[in-house]
């Protein structure tokens, strides 16, 4: 594992402009740099670039952060592979730590997995290039079905020769052991203990994971003979063939650029259409679609054509994946190929133009095409038409966007002639057995034996862990948590979670303890104070983890402060005396010399009250936008994103009141919003226990009900802007 000042340093190194440059054309807009999106067709630039905030974000389509976040999104890298490709860029060293046992073992594993997959690629290509079978055998067949040097480079294409143990004896000589062979599925072991090639004399095809590693191996027989068509590698700890698609590494970067996705069924298929120009393709590689497969298409769009052969194979697979496509959100199309044509014969025999061509006159939305299909002979049958509209309806249940849902209700009534009312009445009974079923999967799922209990809700906010923390001071009057958040809860505790991400280690205020000490706190110093004095919690688990995260970056911050505040500091007395020296004697007065001393010296205190200003703001910002945990780090920069900054010439002649100028009362305010959306909820929660409630215990709930309009006039007075109606 990378340690954690390798990290540090690999974040602080690395500059956004010249991350993005390498891959988007930038130019300077103010304080900013711009350019078109690479995440999406961008056609009027869209992408803004901050080097002050160190991150990126298309305000189209809404991609972008810092420049790990980046990399990971326009490379399709993990975390620690964007962290390697930006060590390398800036030929940072970088230390490892030294892992557990249980760590160790299963990353030996699947290192060792990978390492003897990297390595079988290039023997199966070796095989093809540099040898008599490959060129005779395994090139012929790649050239008969006309693909280019290009394109067998491209998919690192291979051959795998006819000897029973030619990969075996290769590979133990090279090391590997024959166990691990046998795990990764190159080799097989039969019953008496033999071990053997699995590929023989068969075409390869690699099959890599979306960042580009080969996890598996597809073999193409030859021989008439042969009663397997396609060898595929078993599952294994690296490979699992539910999850991945054929061609999505090489087909990413276009999908997401064209925000289009077209799905078919073979690996020659998406060679070809490739090679054709048409490079947003992949395959379920023969197999129905899976829900893992959607949605590693779903990362990169969520528009999806289903290229089929024109066969009744072909129009059957065309409709089997189109209900499991809609439940994930995907917006569906289908291409149904003239008769006795593939993808792979079709893009063959025409060019990029005629294919383009046909996909535009062809392409059929879902609904019309299920609909003729499903028609197709129950014309004059009343029964199979209503079971046919049937099927349809229950294809539009399953969509997830009410909108989108009655959009095609109304285009299903029109088509048919039946009222609108009708099928949107089928249209909920189909969704509530849907429901009812995954109730029931639910149940029997629970049933079958899972022993977790529900989550704790915890009962004290959390707590920076540092033996130095101060415990805030306590008040008599405590606000009950809420259980269940409102939606204005949320949307004010994250209003208060984004001051903590931009400012949270910016100084707030003095706070005097309970043993009388006086000290500076900062945002998040603050917002744990008040939080703990009115026993509140954020509702929401990602503000909650970045919270945690800022309490507990405090200690390590105040450290690498006192740093930075002695390096600003020598920086701060170095220019002092440049300047000094710098001063003309000749023509000044004692008294003159002096002030001008003091003019310099003000100015270079401002300089450096500026300079760990901006390492405070920057500080937790910096952190949470190249922080591991996806969701912090997609939330962070989302929050933290500004399209626009004022020019040089607004700040130069008019004094502009920020944010950060404003902390003293913004944060207070947005805090008092949090607390009377907490108490609003609260009295609505009494309200409603109130209406069931028994003769009893009306007068305890009446009590609680008149202490939470008086907490709420309070917080009205403080806010200034509410009208209240006891």
């Amino acid at each position: 594992m990378i340690d954690k000042a390798t990290v540090d340093r690999i974040i602080n190194t690395a500059n956004i402009v010249d991350v993005v440059s390498d891959f988007v054309s930038l130019r300077r807009r103010g304080q900013n740099w711009v350019g078109l999106c690479p995440f999406h067709n961008d056609r009027n630039p869209s992408f803004y670039v901050s080097r002050s905030k160190g991150i990126c974000k298309c305000f189209s389509c809404g991609k972008g952060g810092s420049p790990v976040n980046f990399i990971m999104e326009h490379q399709q890298m993990s975390y620690v592979e964007a962290l390697r490709y930006l060590a390398a860029k800036y030929h940072i060293e970088i230390q490892e730590r030294e892992l557990t046992d249980e760590e160790r073992a299963a990353q030996t594993e699947r290192e060792s997995m990978m390492i003897i997959n990297e390595w079988a690629c290039k023997f199966f290509e070796e095989q093809l290039h540099n040898t008599r079978d490959g060129q005779d055998i395994g090139m012929a067949y790649y050239r008969e079905r006309g693909f280019s040097d290009a394109t067998i480079k491209k998919f690192h294409l291979g051959y795998s020769p006819e000897g029973r143990t030619t990969l075996l004896d290769a590979a133990v000589k090279q090391g590997f052991s024959r166990e691990l062979l046998v795990a990764v599925g190159l080799c097989i072991e039969d019953e008496q203990g033999r071990t053997y090639d699995r590929f023989r004399g068969r075409v390869m095809f690699p099959i890599t994971n979306v960042a580009g590693k080969v996890v598996a191996f597809a073999g193409r027989t030859l021989k008439k003979n042969d009663k397997a068509k396609y060898v595929n590698s078993p599952e294994s700890t690296i490979y699992s063939k539910r999850n991945e698609l054929y061609g999505l590494s090489q087909a990413k970067r276009e999908i997401s650029k064209l925000d289009k996705c077209f799905i078919v069924e073979g690996y020659a298929d998406v060679i070809s259409m490739h090679q054709a120009g048409f490079e947003n393709v992949v395959a379920s590689s023969g197999t129905a679609l899976t829900e893992g497969q959607i949605h590693s298409i779903h990362r990169f769009t969520t528009n999806v054509t289903e290229m089929f052969d024109g066969d009744a194979a072909g129009i059957h697979a065309a409709l089997r994946g189109v209900d499991l496509l809609l439940k994930q959100g995907l917006n569906i199309k289908v291409l149904v190929l003239p008769d006795d044509e593939d993808p792979d014969s079709y893009a063959r025999a025409h060019n990029h133009s005629q294919i383009e061509q046909f996909i535009t006159d062809n392409e059929e939305d879902f609904i019309r095409f299920k609909s003729r299909m499903m028609l197709e002979g129950a014309e004059n049958d009343p029964v199979k038409r209503a079971a046919a509209i049937g099927d349809v309806i229950g294809s539009i249940a399953v969509i997830p966007n009410a909108i989108t849902r009655t959009i095609y209700a109304k285009e299903l009534a029109t088509r048919f002639g039946i009222d609108e009312e009708i099928i949107l009445r089928e249209i909920n009974k189909a969704m509530a057995r849907l429901k009812e079923e995954e109730a029931k999967r639910k149940t029997r799922e629970q049933n079958r034996g899972s022993l977790a209990g529900p989550d704790e809700v915890p009962d004290t906010p959390p707590t920076n862990d540092s033996q130095d923390a101060k415990v805030p001071p306590q008040r008599t009057e405590r606000t009950r948590p809420v259980v269940v958040a409102s939606a204005d809860i949320v949307k004010q505790e994250r209003n208060v979670i984004r001051m903590v991400m931009k400012y949270g280690m910016c100084y707030m205020c003095d706070t005097e303890y309970d043993d009388g000490q006086i000290l500076p706190t900062c945002v998040a110093e603050y917002v744990r104070n008040e939080m703990s004095i009115d026993r509140m919690e954020f509702t929401h688990p990602t503000h909650r983890r970045v919270f945690d995260i800022a309490l507990t970056t405090l200690d390590e911050f105040n450290k690498d402060f006192a740093a930075e505040q002695h390096r600003v500091e020598q920086l701060e007395h170095e220019r002092l005396q440049a300047e000094l020296q710098k001063i003309d004697v000749v023509g000044h007065t004692a008294d003159s010399l002096r002030k001008e001393e003091e003019s310099i010296q003000a100015r270079l205190v401002i300089d450096t009250t500026k300079r760990l200003n901006e390492f405070r703001r920057n500080y937790l910002e910096h952190r949470l936008c190249s922080h591991p945990d996806n969701d912090v780090r997609n939330m962070a920069c989302d929050l933290v994103s500004e399209k626009y900054q004022l020019s040089k010439i607004h700040t130069q002649f008019a004094v502009i009141t920020t944010e950060f100028d404003r902390l003293g009362t913004l944060l207070p305010e947005l805090m008092y919003n949090w607390k009377y959306a907490i108490v609003m909820q609260q009295i609505q929660d009494v309200h409603d226990r109130m209406k069931k409630a028994e003769a009893g215990d009306i007068e305890t709930l009446m009590q609680d009900m008149q202490l939470l309009y008086d907490v709420r006039s309070q917080l009205a007075k403080k806010i200034g802007e509410r009208v209240v109606n006891p």
